[in-house]
C-alpha cells in the first residue's frame, strides 16, 4: 500500500501507468470489448467499472494538452447518447478542465485501440462505454 494511490488501482495498472510516456494511449474497456484478442498489453480490472477507474487514473495521469483531443470514445450506432458519456465528461472536467472529446466509429476505435500501450478490461456493463486516453506530460 502507498499513500495517495487510489485503492482500485492495482499494482499491475500502476506499473503500466508509470511505464507509459507522453503520447502513449490506454483504453478503458467495457465488459463487451474484445480486450483479450486485441494483442495489446492487457490489464484486468474485473469487478470494477470504467467511471471509478477513470476517476482514479486521472488523479495520477495527466491528459495530453499538445493534441486537439486527448480523449476518444466509441460512437454509439443510435442517435441517443449513452448515459455513461455524461459521467465521463464530469470526471474528465474535474481532473483536466474543458478537454475536447472525440467520438470514433466502432471499427476505427478498435483499430486505434490495437495500437495503444495497453487495454484495461473492466466489468463495466454500460454499452459503448469504451474510452481511450492519451497521456500528457507530468509537470
Amino acid at each position: 500500500m502507498l499513500n495517495g494511490i487510489p485503492k482500485n488501482v492495482s499494482p499491475d495498472l500502476l506499473k503500466v501507468l508509470m511505464e507509459m510516456g507522453h503520447g502513449d494511449e490506454i483504453v478503458l474497456s467495457d465488459g463487451n470489448y474484445p480486450a483479450t484478442s486485441s494483442g495489446n498489453l492487457l490489464v484486468r480490472c474485473i469487478g470494477l467499472g470504467v467511471p471509478e477507474l477513470l476517476d482514479s487514473i486521472l488523479t495520477l495521469m495527466p491528459l495530453d494538452d499538445y493534441v486537439e483531443s486527448p480523449v476518444a470514445m466509441m460512437e454509439s450506432p443510435t442517435p441517443k447518447e449513452p448515459p455513461i458519456w455524461a459521467t465521463y465528461r464530469e470526471i474528465i472536467k474535474k481532473h483536466a478542465g474543458d478537454v475536447k472529446i472525440s467520438h470514433m466509429e466502432h471499427d476505427a476505435f478498435i483499430e486505434r485501440a490495437r495500437k495503444t500501450y495497453a487495454i484495461v478490461a473492466t466489468s463495466e456493463e454500460a454499452t459503448y462505454a469504451n474510452i481511450l486516453l492519451r497521456k500528457g506530460v507530468v509537470k
